[in-house]
């Protein structure tokens, strides 16, 4: 591996700074990647136990409440919404940033997407299943989901098409769909790769298998960039929609609190506020665990802080906007609901909020915070802490009080809940460990087309001349 260089070096073809550190050649990126998957380190193993261990407590919450029901949950009369709920919206919003690093910046030509799209996919993938484990097993008899499919059948049951709950299913399963396909299109390269590169015949099969026969040919080339343009299409309009449906399940109410036009953005921002934030919290000690710095660098690090601090900003002025336009509408029930978010008896959910999503974020103005693994790490634990929080405090404060004063009622969760929320983040994280064992983790033919020699402009030096010519060979064919 080439020495890595000072961080602020400029591509001599662009001018611009680096996206990969250091001297490198294809190929080094080729062993880079490939390295955590042909030896997985001790660090791996504890993580995969780890997640496996919370997978665990997942598989005994549920099992316990498909046998018992959904009365072991901290549910009541008023809050018949509880965490469930807050989980799935939650879930959700984590899967946006993985479409709009891979699709939004890819349409905008932002080469920085290239080291950390492919795991940014992954976990778009994965947090959709975990959301989707929220609505089923809230169902009470998901054993008879299919009744709310549009089936026909001698009950004469026929789901409601002006529901936003159905509105969910079609917008969700769309997002998963087309970001399944986008995340496989893009994954074919270098799948090709590790099939050349397999020491097993099952290896061997299984990668080559999946990649379908790809040689690298200039055919196989342009049909990939067309079909991996054409599902950036699809896939970015998905980014405003999906969020903006669910937003849909409280603004559609009249209850106060919810019945507002300002959902749709605010719910989209923060998604990729959350998103962006469970981004870095994976990355941050990936790279540092499988010796990627130089192919995840500090500029990548810094690039999402700062849309982390934009998103946050959002976040924060649809904060104060709730509140000036419940005080403006001269709504009385309006106003107390928002009076109750602050100072009612979810006051300590409102701030811990607040204080996570409003006054964290302001730290990255601060270029030493935004240019820090550490410090940024931490600051996204907290993002995401402040996420789930807003949730909580968007369903259950308005649901607690709501217009009938005689059937308040404090919602407190009980242990199954706080089971179910651990053991869905033991789904998340196995099925990421998983990801990490077997497939690449950044996406190898896209990290080699952003570096230097790969511009038509670029002119190799003397001592350059052989290892380009290794790693132009490498790139053609793996």
């Amino acid at each position: 591996m080439a020495s890595v260089v000072h961080t602020d070096e400029l591509d001599p073809i662009l001018g611009r700074k680096v996206l990969v550190d250091g001297a490198v050649s294809y190929h080094d990126i080729t062993e880079a990647v490939a390295a955590p998957i042909e030896a997985p380190n001790s660090r791996w193993w504890i993580a995969f136990l780890l997640s496996l261990s919370m997978l665990g407590v997942l598989g005994v919450a549920v099992g316990y409440l498909l046998w018992t029901g959904i009365g072991i949950w901290g549910l009541n009369n008023p809050v018949a919404w509880g965490w469930a709920i807050v989980n799935f919206v939650f879930w959700v919003g984590i899967g946006h940033a993985g479409t709009l690093i891979s699709a939004v910046l890819f349409l905008f030509r932002q080469k920085w997407r290239t080291s950390i799209n492919r795991a940014s996919e992954a976990m778009t993938i994965f947090a959709v299943i975990c959301a989707l484990l929220f609505p089923t097993v809230h169902a009470g008899r998901p054993w008879v989901l299919y009744w709310s499919l549009p089936i026909p059948n001698q009950m004469d049951m026929w789901p409601n098409f002006r529901s936003p709950l159905l509105w969910d299913v079609f917008a969700v399963s769309t997002y998963f769909t087309v970001s399944l396909l986008f995340w496989y299109v893009g994954l074919i390269p270098d799948l090709a790769t590790m099939r050349d590169r397999a020491k097993t015949p099952a290896r061997r099969f299984a990668y080559g298998l999946f990649a379908l026969g790809w040689r690298g040919s200039t055919r196989h080339w342009v049909n990939y960039e067309k079909a991996y343009m054409i599902l950036a299409g699809l896939a970015t309009p998905l980014v405003l929609s999906v969020h903006t449906i669910v937003s849909f399940d409280f603004a559609v109410s009249q209850l106060p609190g919810w019945h507002t036009t300002i959902f749709p953005p605010y719910f989209v921002a923060g998604a990729i506020f959350s998103g962006f934030a469970m981004v870095l919290t994976l990355l941050v000690p990936l790279r540092a665990w499988f010796k990627l710095e130089h192919l995840i660098t500090i500029k990548h690090l810094e690039n999402m802080a700062k849309i982390i601090l934009l998103t946050g900003t959002m976040v924060g002025y649809a904060y104060a906007m709730e509140f000036f336009i419940a005080w403006y509408s001269g709504n009385p029930y309006e106003s107390y609901a928002f009076a109750n978010r602050a100072f009612g008896d979810y006051w300590w959910a409102y701030w811990i909020m607040v204080s996570c999503n409003v006054i964290t974020p302001q730290f990255i103005w601060f270029k030493a915070i935004r240019r820090s693994p550490v410090a940024l790490f931490i600051l996204s634990i907290f993002v995401n802490i402040g996420m789930w929080f807003e949730r909580f405090v968007i369903t259950v404060t308005s649901l607690h009080h709501d217009f009938l004063p005689s059937s308040w009622d404090y919602y407190s969760p009980t242990v199954w809940d706080m089971a179910t929320l651990v053991g869905s983040f033991g789904l998340f994280f196995t099925l990421f460990c998983i990801f990490l064992r077997y497939l690449p983790t950044i996406a190898i033919a896209e990290v080699k087309s952003v570096l230097p020699q790969a511009d038509p402009h670029y002119h190799a030096g003397p001592n350059d001349h052989a290892d380009n010519n290794h790693g132009a060979h490498s790139k053609g064919n793996h």
